[in-house]
């Protein structure tokens, strides 16, 4: 299907994939630098950022829209790119690994591999994160995050260092995850996701040393599922592109090699 899109540099493709109520956006700390040796295609989920919804009728799940990237790539004419992506996204691109349709994977604190008690907790906190940006009004929200104090409160979740996302970042984040149509139906499918088969193609994973939503413990479990270590992001939350841009990139080059 067709999505929103934003494509950068030349080399091999990278498909950037955004999580729950986020926007391709999120990937601009690490766009220039993966650029010098990627095309990178950062893309928004079907119901999400600028992109249109799902086809009425279908649901959405993580099989879903796993299948939208794929039929996304197919319109693009780009065939077994490298995947990334973040939570939700990061899910999805093990998902597009275990189907072998990608030529490898990099999961930054992928979704799936929580407890019971844990899931419970970042469907309340998500809940909670977005009806909190849906209710601000955009003039309050716009002095919120140029004050430090309102950034930390405002990011303070997802982020280590709330100060280093800019005011515009953080206002076009909440905005779209206040306005995403898909949020609510996808976060109902977190209660029967389970990690995917096994993959098919190299796959990397890393987690935020600080990821207050899915904390670096399931990195455990994430472990058991692939077999490998996972890398831990020091200093970095659970969507770590503007903790600490340059050690994200290194990791997502690192990943899709070869």
């Amino acid at each position: 299907m067709e999505l929103a899109f934003e494509r950068r540099g030349t080399g091999p493709p990278l498909i950037l994939v955004h999580g729950i109520g986020h926007h391709w956006q999120a990937w601009l700390p690490v766009m220039d630098r993966l650029a010098a040796s990627r095309t990178v295609i950062a893309v928004d989920l079907p119901g999400f950022g600028v992109s249109p919804p799902l086809p009425t009728g279908t649901p959405y799940t993580a099989e879903s829209l796993a299948d939208a990237v794929a039929s996304f790539c197919t319109v693009l004419g780009v065939r077994e790119p490298h995947v990334a992506g973040n939570s939700l996204g990061g899910y999805l691109a093990l998902e597009l690994a275990s189907r072998g349709v990608v030529r490898t994977a990099t999961a930054l604190s992928p979704a799936g591999f929580w407890s019971r008690a844990e899931l419970a907790y970042c469907q309340t906190a998500l809940r909670a994160t977005r009806a909190a940006a849906a209710s601000i009004p955009p003039e309050r929200l716009a002095r919120a995050a140029e004050a430090p104090a309102g950034r930390a409160v405002l990011a303070g979740l997802l982020v280590a260092h709330p100060a280093r996302l800019s005011p515009a970042a953080l206002v076009a984040g909440a905005q779209a995850l206040a306005g995403a149509r898909g949020f609510d139906e996808t976060l109902a499918t977190f209660t029967g996701l389970m990690p995917p088969a096994p993959p098919k193609v190299p796959v990397t994973l890393a987690w935020g040393e600080h990821d207050r939503l899915l904390p670096r413990r399931q990195a455990v479990r994430a472990a058991r599922w692939s077999g490998q270590r996972v890398k831990l992001l020091k200093g970095c939350g659970h969507v770590p592109m503007s903790d600490d841009p340059e050690l994200v990139a290194r990791v997502l080059l690192e990943g899709s090699e070869g």
